[in-house]
């Protein structure tokens, strides 16, 4: 079963279950999923699920640190208890050590020298590692390798 068809049968159960919180988190998510299918007219992918997953996840993740800041700690759990439920989604990330080695094997095969060749390993690893990892933690792995 795809990531989509499994998101809607999870609203399904979450409905059966009456449980609120999940339901409409993955409404929201299948909103994202169906939002896409319309503007660009076409079936989403596993990979297209993922990412919109990935965004939801980071917006989870700004909203919960400003709410932190302005004290506001039952929206701090709210959000907490969707990104969980997001996350469940998506693919182990990738660890520290590993996300090295698969970047060094990056800047080999497209043979970069220096941070002029950023765009061409970002480009890659992308490709490469999908949501197991977020752009600002490869971007910073690369910096360190290259620096």
């Amino acid at each position: 079963m795809d990531l989509k068809q499994q998101i809607k049968s999870d609203i399904k159960d979450a409905m059966r279950a009456k449980d609120t919180a999940k339901r409409d988190t993955l409404r929201n998510i299948q909103a994202a999923i169906k939002q896409i299918e319309v503007d660009q007219r076409r079936d989403v992918t596993d990979a297209d699920v993922e990412a919109i997953l990935m965004k939801y996840a980071k917006q989870r993740e700004d909203a919960m640190a400003q709410f932190k800041d302005a004290g506001r700690d039952d929206l701090v759990a709210k959000e907490e208890a969707e990104l969980v439920i997001v996350k469940s989604y998506l693919p182990e990330p990738m660890s520290d050590e590993e996300l090295e080695s698969t970047i060094k094997e990056i800047i080999d095969s497209v043979g970069a020298t220096s941070m002029k060749d950023m765009g061409k390993i970002m480009g890659k690893a992308k490709e490469v590692i999908g949501s197991r990892a977020d752009g600002g933690r490869i971007n910073v792995c690369v910096k360190k390798i290259l620096s």
